[in-house]
């Protein structure tokens, strides 16, 4: 294999797929890019077994062929290379020489016949959805996902899609966030599909804020999106995703109504002061008044006051301040709106005369 590539060119490729090669592997092939060189296009590929992310890069074929090279020591000297350098790559008898004006290197490779491929399908439903519109239901639940969470089923974002809407929904049983989009997609029956933690989070930092599109391929088993030069492929998670819709309340008769931003602040200023171990906040309601309390171990205190809508009776609830501040943060709007029953009872937070986001969290005994 010989090719030359703009410096620029095949960084963006590297780029596109450096985020799924993981440090620590099981095997070493895993720790490499699988390079591909047909005609004028390089393809690079990163797997660790559960996703595989390729990316193509334009560039001058010298010679043909397919080999591996170490993934973060490729994508290191790219970087560290400077703007608008030109690189040459040669690879044989399991060795890579990368040259570019004056800089030399030498890498080891490995058998390209020894690394893994996920099968990739073009069975199952078709999506073609705006890449902004899809970030942006991302980010809006990708907090509430669970971490090495024993329910696997809950360490990933539910994609659930229908013929007028796409929706996403995580949870880690303390807390849920919930987004959805009205879009025709064109599919007749509704589909729901457990994206892993991992697969959501590149997707995210792929995912522009434009409306060039991104084609998504839902099937048993799989995710594939295509943008463009980058195609990624992922299991999903098996298993039954917990029934959402029951978790989220309706009707609270305690209803606040306050300025996002306000609160927000105040919230992370409480929360410099809560324990590091449970993160409680304590809320008492009164007549158009907020009051947040947070104490720690070493008995130190923060109070905030901050004025809200809110006409009922006198109520004390406690709440992890950091779930409120990750609900809030999601939301878009200047003022939203909390509901709730009760003390006992989880909350229900949106922006007012917005309902596309929800966010539910559970009280907590402080």
């Amino acid at each position: 294999m010989k090719l030359q590539v703009g410096r620029n060119e095949l960084l963006s490729a590297l780029s596109a797929v450096i985020g799924v090669v993981e440090k620590r592997q099981t095997l070493p092939v895993l720790s490499n890019f699988l390079l591909i060189l047909n005609d004028n296009e390089l393809t690079v590929i990163g797997t660790d077994l559960e996703i595989e992310l390729r990316a193509r890069a334009q560039v001058q074929n010298l010679q043909s062929g397919t080999a591996t090279v170490p993934a973060r020591k490729l994508f290191d000297i790219c970087r560290a290379l400077p703007e608008g350098a030109e690189i040459s790559i040669q690879i044989e008898n399991d060795k890579a020489l990368i040259k570019s004006g004056r800089s030399r290197y030498s890498l080891a490779c490995l058998r390209a016949d020894d690394f893994p491929s996920m099968e990739r399908t073009n069975e199952g439903q078709h999506i073609d959805i705006p890449q902004k519109i899809l970030k942006s239901l991302i980010e809006k639940t990708q907090f509430a996902m669970a971490q090495q969470d024993v329910r696997y089923y809950l360490n990933g974002m539910l994609l659930e899609v229908d013929s007028a809407r796409i929706r996403t929904v995580a949870t880690d049983g303390h807390r849920l966030a919930l987004s959805e989009v009205a879009i025709e997609s064109g599919i007749s029956e509704r589909i729901q599909i457990i994206v892993p933690r991992k697969a959501v989070q590149e997707l995210q930092r792929l995912l522009d804020q434009t409306e060039n599109t991104i084609k998504l391929t839902l099937s048993n088993g799989q995710i594939e999106a295509n943008l463009d030069v980058i195609h990624l492929t992922s299991k999903s998670i098996e298993g039954r995703f917990p029934d959402y819709e029951r978790v989220v309340p309706t009707g609270g008769a305690i209803c606040i109504d306050g300025d996002r931003e306000t609160v927000r602040r105040a919230l992370a200023r409480a929360a410099i002061l809560s324990s590091e171990k449970i993160r409680g906040v304590h809320i008492s309601l009164s007549a158009d008044k907020l009051k947040l309390e947070t104490q720690n171990p070493d008995q130190e205190q923060a109070e905030e006051e901050v004025e809200v809508s809110y006409s009922g009776e006198p109520i004390e609830i406690g709440f992890n301040v950091n779930y409120l501040l990750d609900a809030l943060s999601a939301l878009d709007s200047e003022r939203f709106i909390m509901q709730l029953k009760d003390a006992d009872s989880s909350s229900l937070i949106h922006a007012v005369d917005d309902t596309s986001s929800k966010y539910v969290v559970m009280p907590m005994r402080i």
